[in-house]
């Protein structure tokens, strides 16, 4: 199992209405609505790398209002 931050920018007052949209996504842990340089950050998780990629190709950033995504997968070291 993979996991990563997506990092999205949406279209003026858009945010709202993709983290909704966003929500409903199979995959998709946690949505929040935030300020700065990004509108909404989502936690997603898959079974593996390729499997986010679909996630993140095809389910997400084809929603209407975003802009640009960027993904930062999820590193758990152990020591």
């Amino acid at each position: 199992m993979v996991q990563a931050y997506i990092l999205i920018q949406t279209e003026v007052g858009r945010a709202a209405q993709v983290a909704a949209d966003i929500a409903g996504v199979e995959g998709v842990v946690q949505v929040d609505d935030v300020t700065g340089p990004y509108d909404v950050i989502v936690r997603v998780q898959a079974e593996d790398v390729d499997a986010l990629g679909r996630l993140v190709i095809a389910r997400i950033q084809r929603l209407d209002g975003i802009t640009r995504t960027l993904t930062c997968p999820i590193v758990n070291l152990k020591s």
